[in-house]
């Protein structure tokens, strides 16, 4: 998955590794798969079909959204930057991608996109953008990355190096003999599960494919100055709000110029084409008023990442006041709640959460560790079912179900479920903690 800014910094020399790498990439050049770049024409290093990056997508895509609690329910907001996504999505050069454009409940600043076209932005980035031609602009960096194949080339390179590539645990978590720390369970909820880090030239790429393809679908292209201005700005001002973003991606002034120069001298005649400032605050109207509120939860989940949980569930509790049925501000107090081993705190909040999104996963996932704090391992057994049928693949669920049988005395499902669970993941507390049971109970 790929993120709106990305930087490597350049030293000059190569280190040892650099020099491994390009060994092991000299090495298998004459037997490694090769294809034509899209956007450049060029024969590069290419391990993965087309087929493949659209596969990659269906697996990951579905677990980020839900990570980033779900689509919108805003219908209307997520068909307007939809029928944005798919202006630029057909100047582009792959316009045949299964292309899908969202909008995720996440309150954090940022956009990413999946190697198959799978496209979100949050909330956090629409309420700072102040016109149709700074999304066109975002959205163009994101389809660049698509465009350019960034994200497969780097996940060729990393096969040829022997790096384990495919699908991650979404939840981090430990496991001792009573499941221990269950808050460490739902920490791994956020914005960085398939985040990679791209290299300047990717980036600028990126760059300069957003520009291009948001002039081709007639917008101004200072739409794209704009977007790098407000970010520019953003992270002198509001550090905290983009932490996540700039960590793995950060900006850098040189974009910003070379966005301004590239407007002035390659697109001289497309500086006065539409910014369509009225129809980006109409389409937006009701998420920008929520802007407080996402403030006040930016400031919760760096209180969160600090283990200052009652500061932190002090600001989700005045966030929630703005909109006290928003399924995001829900489920990160439930988080803080357990955070803090209150048990049936969370599992209110995570019940409410899930009466005002039914069909989305993490609302499941997180009343089951309530329950599990709570000791209800029926109920727990019940919501993680209901969210391995919703979400499939995720193996810490599966670890769950284990769990829940394990602690409603029922060993011959909980052997099964921990056996599933050892056969995707070998290492870390919550394998010690199946292969004990498995091992105690006679299984192995």
């Amino acid at each position: 998955m790929t993120s709106i800014f990305g930087d490597r910094a350049y030293r000059g020399v190569l280190t040892r590794r650099d020099f491994i790498t390009l060994a092991a990439l000299a090495a298998v050049s004459t037997v490694a798969g090769c294809a034509a770049n899209p956007v450049t024409g060029q024969s590069q290093l290419m391990l993965m079909s087309e087929g493949e990056e659209i596969q990659v997508d269906k697996v990951n895509a579905p677990h980020q959204f839900s990570a980033d609690y779900g689509v919108t329910q805003d219908a209307g907001l997520n068909a307007y930057v939809r029928g944005v996504g798919m202006a630029l999505a057909r100047s582009s050069h792959r316009a045949h991608m299964p292309y899908q454009f969202n909008v995720v409940n996440a309150t954090y600043v940022n956009a990413y996109a999946f190697p198959g076209g799978s496209i979100a932005i949050t909330r956090g980035i629409l309420a700072e953008l102040d016109n149709e031609a700074e999304l066109a602009g975002l959205i163009g960096h994101e389809l660049g990355h698509v465009n350019a194949r960034h994200t497969a080339a780097s996940m060729s390179k990393s096969k040829i190096l022997g790096t384990v590539v495919g699908g991650v645990s979404l939840i981090a978590g430990a496991a001792s003999q009573g499941l221990g720390n269950l808050a460490g369970t739902v920490g791994g909820l956020g914005a960085s599960l398939f985040l990679a880090k791209y290299s300047r030239e990717d980036e600028r790429q990126a760059d300069e494919l957003g520009m291009e393809y948001m002039v081709s679908a007639g917008y101004s292209s200072q739409g794209m100055v704009g977007l790098m201005d407000v970010l520019r700005s953003m992270s002198k001002s509001q550090p905290s709000a983009i932490e996540a973003m700039f960590s793995s991606h950060p900006m850098s002034a040189e974009r910003y110029e070379t966005a301004v120069q590239r407007s002035r001298q390659q697109y001289p005649d497309k500086q006065k084409l539409p910014l369509n400032a009225e129809r980006y605050k109409d389409s937006t109207a009701s998420l920008r008023r929520l802007k407080p509120m996402f403030t006040l939860f930016q400031e919760g989940d760096k209180a969160m990442a600090a283990k200052e949980y009652a500061s932190a569930q002090n600001r989700y509790a005045e966030g929630l006041q703005h909109a006290p049925n928003d399924y995001a501000g829900l489920l990160m107090m439930a988080k803080c709640l357990v955070a803090q081993k209150k048990g049936n705190q969370a599992a209110e909040y995570a019940a409410r959460a899930r009466k005002a999104y039914p069909t989305e996963a993490q609302a499941m996932h997180i009343h089951g560790v309530a329950s599990i704090m709570n000791k209800d391992y029926s109920a727990a057994l019940a919501d993680f079912s209901a969210y391995e049928r919703a979400l499939p693949g995720n193996p810490t669920t599966v670890f769950m179900k284990g769990f829940s049988y394990e602690g409603m005395q029922n060993k011959q499902n909980a052997a099964q479920e921990y056996q599933r669970y050892l056969k995707a993941v070998n290492q870390g507390e919550m394998a010690q903690h199946a292969y004990s049971r498995l091992k105690t109970w006679g299984y192995l």
